[in-house]
């Protein structure tokens, strides 16, 4: 196994205890929205439609991924492959399920399909069979000898092949689902513009879309794509420089990696989860509280719960008008 010294470079021993308070911290916050969208899924039976599911499953892989880098032991051998390993494998399950959400709202939306539903087993194919092959790509790839123990984290390599493998296996597909999240969403936003300019245009139609409603939707689809580039951003950079330069850690980069790339289930769990029905299913259960508690609620909760619609439903029913 490799010194802490040649592994962690020129970082002190504060300095790596900074970055365990920033993955354990980020991580947390990650695991607790994560597990707030799967707790709402599983609770509300009016939320277990198609395209929540997907949500939810990118949220139970957010957590998962949480969980094993906050309790991954990386002074014990064993506990620092199952972490390495785990993690590995959710992290990629989490942003090929964003990659199933985009496909899906496309072929909807763009290609007028209906048969999305049917694809759910190939769906789960994909992301846990592509997880699962890359993952036992790295283990075999991986020498272990020289095995990184970050201080936190257990899933870098020291060696040249190490860091290859890492890339082919876990970059690599990130990157892909970033470009093909970013083309995706670019063909849907252009596709529901359109329509919504000729729906305007056409003053003898009886339904008129509402403008806001619309680009509030379309600028938060916008957004999907750069959750993924925000948080893998400085890592991938940290890794470049790493091959550049190995041995020699720049800490404010590393800081920026850990803590960006472990906030990735918070952002996706607010993103993706915490949609108008959502919302509303929480304001529908509210009501249901005593009379006294629902005086230091806001008063215009319920009405916009219900005014409110999940923007995938609602842009599938609108494109079918």
């Amino acid at each position: 196994m490799a010194t802490v010294k040649a592994v962690m470079g020129n970082l002190t021993v504060a300095e790596r205890q900074v970055l365990t308070a920033v993955n354990s911290g980020a991580s947390s916050l990650s695991f607790v929205g994560s597990g707030f969208i799967v707790l709402c899924y599983l609770l509300f039976k009016e939320l277990r439609k198609f395209s929540f599911k997907l949500v939810f499953y990118l949220a139970l892989s957010d957590m998962c991924c949480s969980f094993f880098s906050i309790i991954g032991d990386p002074s014990k051998g064993f506990f620092c492959y199952a972490q390495g390993y785990t993690t590995h494998f959710f992290c990629l399950a989490s942003f090929l399920w964003t990659t199933t959400i985009a496909f899906t709202l496309h072929r909807t939306v763009v290609r007028h399909k209906t048969d999305v539903e049917d694809l759910e087993p190939m769906f789960h194919l994909y992301v846990w069979g592509t997880s699962g092959v890359m993952t036992v790509i790295r283990s075999i790839a991986n020498n272990h000898e020289h095995l990184s123990r970050l201080g936190t984290w257990c899933w870098a390599q020291t060696g040249h092949t190490g860091k290859v493998v890492h890339f082919i296996t876990f970059y690599a597909p990130l990157w892909g689902a970033i470009l093909f999240n970013g083309v995706t969403y670019f063909q849907v936003i252009r596709m529901l513009n359109n329509a919504t300019r000729m729906a305007v245009g056409m003053s003898e139609r009886s339904y008129q879309p509402d403008p806001r409603s619309d680009m509030k939707a379309l600028n938060r689809w916008g957004y999907y794509p750069l959750i993924l580039i925000g948080s893998w951003f400085f890592g991938t950079i940290n890794r470049i420089h790493d091959v550049i330069e190995p041995g020699h850690k720049i800490f404010w980069l590393s800081v920026l990696d850990v803590g960006m790339a472990q906030l990735m289930g918070l952002f996706n769990s607010i993103a993706y989860g915490l949609n108008s029905s959502v919302r509303r299913a929480i304001y529908e259960r509210l009501d249901l509280l005593p009379e006294w508690s629902q005086r230091w609620l806001p008063k215009n909760s319920r009405s916009r719960g219900q005014q409110q619609d999940s923007e995938l439903v609602s842009l599938k029913i609108q494109d079918q008008q």
